[in-house]
């Protein structure tokens, strides 16, 4: 397949978002294997832009489309019809379509079957509150309506005897109360059916004539704790007929949208995996942080090559903010799902913020440009033009409409500075609240508004280091397109320690307690179990006894990208930045104040060459700021490394 050309639109000042041409930017050369005749694509499908990255030629290429959020599949079938030539697809992707469905709560109408008694363990939950005296708080409704919760006379005791079997009458009246309610899909959590799934199997066997979807506990989570089982195996059920319409409709458009008719779709699972088509239709709970999953996987994988092991994720998009934390193994996350919002909600793809030409609403984004730390002509390589002018415009209108005295440049720093301060606070949940010291780590920024942000975020948490990846506006997909397929499975067990200790990753407890630590397996279990619990909790009690509660397995099969090494951007990719036009210089508030700072094309960069700030680095998918008194250099694995301190490190 040739190389797809390059073509720069004549791109004038005010365009519809909707009218963008994308192009595929050929971003860096790397060593692979001989080339093979399918094409791995990954593709991210986030709120405002969907990523496409694959291997063609020896180079990374990237393509970034704008998001259609009323048919994400229409985006991602425009994208590989750019892509694909003659090659069969092979489509590897992160979807937003699950989490988007729970937080928009327009999913599936769901029944529940669960045993007698125990019907409103979905509404009763952990009792927890987040304001102990508030009176007045409203609990969020369940996804389950108190009418579509059945109770089936069964019981299986906790060794896994069974002490009551659901009869067939029983069972008949079940399925013709169900089928009479119009629910669309079933979720089923029998008690202790993790220990013994008879009685559940029984049940599920008479619910298949219902033909509706099942969702069933001992297969989606064979673990102890019935709300907790209950409440993923109903979220399951929630979204499984949203999920299989939504792959199906991209598998059609998939194979329509190439010459091919043998392409194939995997999907990136919540736990940093590759899953088949059927197994994310079959239990989409496991898709929920599908693109975050992709981002950290990525910005591990990029760090490591800088010799980063200890690294905090953060990845800032159009419409979220995720964070999460690495310590040899992924450790924490935190989803911020509002961190974005200063006003009401996310402008998202559609309209989108007043810069992009449609919006009408003062968003982050145009905060920054109003800044000066976004070039409206160096938006996407230069390809698509933000408008200055319209922004300042329906800004200042804006402001005068909420009686504000505020000025520009006063207001866009305020909103930088709450936009901050939410997501420093999710950065010290991940961290300073479970035992991790910031100031051991790397801050590693990524997606297309990370790096505008990083900075101030290290350096109000002391964090010493900034890494922004190469391709950072796309690094989930990256991550997608190098990470393993993997299937994770799990059982509650109750093991003493003075029992053989099985090969797996473990959860154990002090005997009696209520919540148990994940901890990988090893010789020194124990020792390690200890130190976890004291950094976790500030306390630990070696004198007592442990159970193992959990057992983790992980089956992996490697990815072919997943040795994958950047090398030095080739001259035609410099030959491309020299047509983007622009000032060196340009005036960005820093402190409230407008300094000159200097602007950097990081292809441009000269390895391991010192530079300092204030400094704005333009790039494709992404713009770096660099505040003054830090220093800066582009390391040999292509990454940019940012010395908060402004001295160097080794």
């Amino acid at each position: 397949m040739p190389p797809l050309p390059f073509r720069r639109p004549a791109t004038p000042s005010r365009i519809p978002a909707k009218n963008i041409r994308p192009e595929c930017y050929p971003t860096c050369s790397i060593r692979t294997r001989p080339p093979s005749p399918l094409l791995r694509v990954a593709i991210d499908t986030g709120g405002t832009f969907t990523d496409c990255i694959w291997v063609e030629r020896g180079q990374v290429r990237l393509l970034k489309v704008f998001s259609t959020p009323s048919d994400p599949a229409h985006a991602i079938a425009e994208a590989v019809r750019k892509i694909a030539g003659d090659s069969t697809i092979v489509l590897l992707h992160g979807t937003t379509v699950g989490t988007n469905t729970i937080l928009q709560r327009k999913g599936a109408r769901v029944a529940l079957v669960t045993t007698v008694g125990f019907e409103d363990v979905i509404e009763i939950g952990r009792q927890a509150r987040p304001r102990l005296y508030d009176f007045f708080f409203d609990r969020v409704q369940p996804l389950v309506e108190a009418d579509l919760r059945f109770g089936i006379a069964e019981r299986t005791d906790s060794t896994g005897s069974i002490l009551e079997m659901p009869g067939p009458r029983e069972l008949e009246t079940l399925r013709k109360n169900i089928q009479n309610t119009g629910a669309e899909s079933v979720a089923l959590s029998l008690l202790f059916s993790f220990a013994n799934p008879a009685n559940e199997i029984a049940v599920e066997t008479a619910l298949v004539q219902t033909g509706l979807p099942l969702s069933v506990s001992h297969k989606i989570l064979p673990e102890f704790r019935e709300y907790e089982r209950t409440s993923t195996v109903v979220v399951n059920a929630y979204l499984q007929p949203v999920m299989q319409r939504y792959l199906d409709s991209l598998d059609q458009k998939l194979q329509t949208s190439t010459r091919s008719r043998r392409n194939s779709i995997f999907v990136m699972q919540s736990s940093g995996g590759i899953t088949t088509l059927a197994t994310a239709a079959r239990e989409p709970v496991r898709t929920v942080l599908s693109g975050p999953a992709g981002g950290v996987v990525g910005a591990r994988a990029t760090a490591q090559r800088s010799g980063l092991e200890q690294i905090i994720s953060f990845d800032m998009g159009g419409t979220s903010t995720d964070v999460a934390l690495v310590s040899d193994a992924i450790q924490a996350s935190f989803d911020v799902a509002g961190a974005l919002r200063v006003g009401p909600e996310s402008a998202g793809a559609d309209p989108g913020p007043i810069c992009y030409g449609r919006g009408t609403l003062p968003t982050v984004t145009d905060a920054n440009l109003l800044l000066g730390r976004l070039q409206s002509q160096r938006f996407l390589g230069g390809d698509f033009q933000l408008d200055l002018e319209r922004t300042r415009a329906i800004t200042r209108e804006w402001l005068k409409k909420q009686n504000s005295r505020l000025s520009l440049d006063e207001f866009s720093a305020g909103v930088i500075r709450v936009v901050n301060a939410t997501m420093e606070k999710a950065i010290r949940v991940v961290s300073i609240e479970r035992g991790y010291d910031p100031r051991r780590f790397a801050l590693v920024a990524f997606g297309g508004a990370g790096g505008l942000h990083a900075c101030e975020l290290a350096q109000a948490l002391a964090i010493p280091r900034v890494v922004v990846p190469a391709l950072p506006g796309a690094l989930s997909a990256f991550g997608i397109l190098v990470s393993d397929v993997i299937k994770d499975y799990s059982r509650t067990v109750l093991l003493r320690t003075g029992s053989q200790l099985p090969l797996a990753n473990l959860e154990p407890e002090f005997r009696g307690q209520g919540y148990e630590i994940s901890i990988p397996f090893s010789r020194k279990l124990i020792r390690d179990f200890h130190r976890a619990h004291q950094q976790r909790y500030g306390y630990s009690h070696p004198e007592r006894e442990v159970e193992l509660v959990t057992l983790r397995l992980r089956a992996t099969v490697k990815s072919a990208h997943s040795k994958l090494a950047y090398g030095r951007p080739r001259s035609s990719d410099k030959k491309r930045t020299h047509k983007i036009s622009g000032r060196e210089h340009c005036e960005v508030v820093f402190d409230g104040k407008r300094r000159p700072t200097r602007i950097y094309q990081r292809d441009n960069l000269i390895l391991e060459k010192k530079y300092r700030g204030p400094a704005i680095l333009t790039e494709y998918s992404a713009t770096t700021v660099v505040p003054p008194a830090m220093s800066f250099r582009l390391d040999h694995a292509a990454n940019l490394l940012i010395d908060v301190s402004g001295k160097s490190h080794p």
